[in-house]
């Protein structure tokens, strides 16, 4: 079952008046793909959703106070994030859904939580929007439409080979990665290869 059309609207307004209008666009983008990858691969429409329209509330928070929200907060910041507040916009979304929000669910926390990084032994919502937020039809990189076609093959290889791609731009761009990207990837390598 989807999301309640009133509810719907109320969090596209909460995002409607915290991003900018092409990130909102990334944001339905992301509403749409995640939808699609629910129906191919099944999970809940209603989480999937909420998820997919609130992983980037917190985006466009500058840099410092991503950095002074994460200590209120209690989210751990790692030396990649003290380095690049920006990766700690899925924590701080995924908090200021709880506590703005009343957003208790564990899986749609996570989900956002964790939709720029992935991790260890993802839940299918997880998935779903880390691959949802890469792919979405606003997205144009090379490689990005191999990406759409495995995502309609296969979840797990289509996830795998999205994190390598990431992976390699972050390497190639002499960016730091985060633990939590490269202990995601190895353990999806190890279960595809069982």
């Amino acid at each position: 079952m989807c999301l309640d059309e009133k509810k719907r609207q109320a969090y596209l307004a909460l995002i409607e008046s915290r991003l900018d209008r092409k990130r909102v666009q990334h944001t339905l983008g992301v509403e749409k793909e995640a939808m699609r990858l629910v129906r191919r691969y099944g999970g809940d429409m209603e989480k999937a959703q909420i998820a997919a329209l609130l992983h980037d509330v917190a985006k466009k928070i500058k840099k410092k106070e991503k950095l002074n929200l994460a200590q209120i907060y209690n989210i751990e910041i790692d030396p990649v994030s003290r380095q690049d507040p920006g990766l700690l916009h899925g924590p701080l979304a995924a908090e200021m859904m709880r506590r703005e929000l009343g957003i208790s669910d564990p899986d749609i926390l996570n989900a956002v939580r964790y939709h720029t990084t992935g991790r260890e032994n993802m839940s299918r919502l997880e998935k779903i929007i880390y691959l949802a937020d890469l792919i979405e039809e606003g997205r144009d990189f090379p490689g990005v439409e191999e990406l759409r076609e495995l995502a309609e093959e296969d979840l797990d290889t289509a996830l795998l080979e999205g994190m390598r791609h990431v992976l390699l731009y972050l390497v190639e761009n002499r960016s730091p990665v985060q633990l939590l990207s490269i202990e995601a990837y190895n353990d999806l390598l190890k279960k595809k290869e069982k």
